[in-house]
């Protein structure tokens, strides 16, 4: 079942970053041995310390030319990672260990997943970054000098180690920390923009509705009038008798529309209104009922022995359209039967509506919500505006929206409020 709204991102990690930032590793380390080794004179294993360079330049031209260059996943960005504690772990076996000079490089592996991964990728990191400068301490190849390398002694090793693991440490939860803080600043903002850009849309939509509404006035008026005359001078036994009624009907309805869009709710705030959450969604559904298909209305507590008393809200127009289009949307997809539910507990409502049509194609469920998609957007000019404006609607009384498909076929929408929150919505929507 799909939830909307979404936000959702499987990584924040470019892997051309990774790949940028190890072949400037690369380069550096080429340049550390060959100046050490030829330059300054020190004996390196120039062989076996070159072939792990090496082996980390073929990893990165895997990386560049069989990975793409967009995002990577959690595991793969940690992998990589990963594999450049381990390579740098081996030159320093090679090299001294952690009486090198450059031991401290182990920080940066630690000090990029902070960065960019997740508290529990950081936390592996971190300890394999242990795990290799405990190892480093007691374990690798002399120290690269001229004549007899030095025996450094085991507290200054000693030492060495404990600065490196503090340093891990603290780099690692400093800079998740911080790094943290901003990514919920940008995903707050984010959340923010996507917010106040469907309110911007559905304020717009509001004044073409009051404009349609009121240029439609007048031609809805004449259409009355002709249709009444209509029907005065026909013979009840007339072929188009009925026709000439259903049009009739159908110019009332659409003038008893126009009168709910120019109504002000604001009027009715009288009080001791509140009545029980399912009489309001069965008013909300019952302007959208068929003669040829069956609606069933369920009402339960949740658990079922729950004898709770059912929420009492009033009925607020965001809850009215909102219910009443998606259970519109299920009426006019399904084959003989919408079945919708409104149970509740001691701290959550909600509403399942399920229908026997269908149900959503995959791509429709990728999308839902979003603006302008539709299955009927090529059939009698449908706009995909319904579910959007809905679910807007019904995000400002404080629901959240789930929209998937039934395993027996058709489509099933359930609405979820805090009971806390439904049963305190009036005129003031939720912010």
């Amino acid at each position: 079942m799909a939830s909307v709204p979404v936000i959702s991102e499987s990584s924040r990690v470019q892997l051309r970053t990774l790949v940028l930032i190890r072949w400037v590793a690369i380069a550096g380390q080429v340049a550390a041995l060959l100046v050490v080794h030829y330059g300054l004179g020190f004996g390196l294993p120039i062989v076996p310390t070159m072939a792990a360079v090496i082996a980390s330049a073929i990893v990165n031209l895997a990386a560049q030319f069989g990975g793409g260059s967009g995002r990577i996943s959690e595991t793969c960005a940690a992998g990589y990672l990963a594999f450049d504690i381990a390579q740098l772990a081996v030159l320093l076996f090679l090299t001294g260990g952690l009486g090198n000079p450059f031991a401290f490089l182990l920080l940066a592996p630690v000090a990029i997943s902070a960065t960019v991964l997740t508290l529990r990728s950081t936390i592996i990191l971190s300890a394999l970054a242990l795990v290799a400068i405990t190892v480093l301490s007691v374990r690798h190849m002399p120290l690269p000098w001229r004549g007899t390398p030095p025996e450094l002694p085991t507290l200054y090793l000693l030492g060495v180690w404990t600065a490196l693991a503090i340093g891990i440490l603290f780099f690692a939860a400093y800079t998740w920390r911080v790094a943290q803080a901003a990514r919920e600043l940008s995903d707050g903002l984010f959340a923010t923009q996507q917010a106040l850009a469907r309110e911007q849309r559905l304020s717009a939509m509001g004044t073409i509705a009051a404009a349609a509404a009121h240029e439609l006035g007048s031609p809805l008026g004449t259409i009355a009038v002709v249709s009444r005359e209509l029907s005065h001078d026909l013979d009840p036994d007339s072929p188009i008798a009925e026709d000439v009624a259903l049009l009739s009907a159908e110019t009332n309805r659409c003038r008893d529309i126009l009168a709910e869009l120019a109504h002000n709710p604001e009027e009715d705030d009288a009080p001791f209104s509140a009545v029980p959450v399912s009489a309001v969604v069965e008013n909300a559904v019952s302007r959208h009922q068929l003669e040829t298909l069956s609606v069933v209305f369920k009402t339960t507590p949740l658990p079922e022995n729950d004898i709770s008393e059912e929420p009492r809200i009033r009925s607020a127009p965001e809850i009215i359209h909102g219910v009443g289009t998606l259970a519109q949307n299920a009426i006019q997809f399904a084959k003989s039967e919408v079945v919708i539910s409104t149970a509740w507990s001691a701290d959550q409502v909600s509403v399942t509506i399920m229908d026997d049509g269908p149900g959503f194609p995959p791509f429709v469920l990728d999308r839902i919500g979003e603006p302008y998609i539709s299955l009927r957007m090529t059939q009698e000019d449908h706009m995909g505006l319904g579910i959007f404006i809905a679910q807007t609607l019904l995000a400002r009384t404080g629901a959240q929206l789930s929209f998937g498909n039934r395993q027996e076929g058709g489509a099933v929408v359930e609405i979820r409020w805090p009971r806390s929150v439904i049963e305190g919505v009036d005129s003031d929507m939720v912010e």
